[in-house]
């Protein structure tokens, strides 16, 4: 079983420790949340994880295999997965080209072993019909599909969703939903941050609460909903799921 762990993260910018000593850990197959208000140090300890910003303490493991100096395709290398909020496909190419972009760095996979690969993700993610369609022209759910199908041309063992839920129909989050659980069943672990809390905490099996740098809380939906000073800081006492 893969694992992914974060040890004693933290993170200052000028004299305002935005992270301090966050640890959090997910393993093969496991969807695991990273939540907390406006300004916690949330998207700076995922940032941290996927390699977008050097951590000044802490390690980042992979299989117990220290990848804290690594730059973020080295990471990516290791097995870390990224779907950042942006839009991240190219615009003008089609989508069956975008995916191909990525298989092209598969340097262990030939021409055909990389065709084979495109037609097995364009068939998982149900994308097959818009194959041929540019990236500018998709919708945001199916925008998502595309990425997250990129993202997986990579084979990684664990799969980081920034903000999965943004800028999508209320349709497309159940689609997406499907998907992560799909990653689950694939044996990919996933980590999530996103701002719609009651979606993320639905899916996830494990969740970090992050208040002002800090971990608060850690534990399934019915532990975290239980907590008072996650009532307190972050969900309010009328909170249900």
């Amino acid at each position: 079983m893969a694992t992914l762990k974060a040890q004693h993260l933290a993170k200052a910018y000028k004299s305002r420790q935005v992270v301090r000593d966050v640890s959090l850990s997910i393993e093969s197959g496991q969807i695991v949340g990273l939540l907390g208000p406006n300004g916690a140090g949330k998207t700076t300890c995922f940032y941290m994880i996927v390699g977008l910003v050097q951590a000044d303490q802490g390690r980042v493991l992979i299989d117990e295999q220290d990848v804290s100096h690594q730059p973020m395709h080295g990471r990516a290398r290791a097995g870390i997965g990224y779907l950042p909020q942006e839009a991240s496909i190219f615009r003008k190419l089609s989508v069956a080209d975008n995916i191909m972009a990525i298989l092209e760095t598969r340097k262990e996979l030939d021409k055909a072993a990389r065709r084979q690969e495109l037609e097995s993700l364009l068939q998982e993610f149900h994308i097959s019909h818009i194959r041929d369609n540019l990236g500018m022209s998709l919708s945001g759910g199916e925008r998502r599909r595309v990425e997250i199908a990129r993202a997986l041309a990579t084979a990684p063992k664990f799969i980081l969703l920034d903000e999965p839920f943004a800028g999508v129909d209320p349709i497309s989050v159940g689609d997406i939903k499907q998907i992560i659980h799909h990653l689950k069943a694939k044996g990919i672990g996933v980590l999530i941050t996103d701002h719609n809390v009651r979606e993320t905490l639905d899916i996830c099996e494990t969740a970090y609460i992050v208040n002002d740098g800090q971990l608060i809380a850690e534990g399934d939906s019915a532990t975290i909903l239980a907590n008072e000073l996650v009532k307190e800081v972050y969900l309010g006492h009328e909170f249900r799921l």
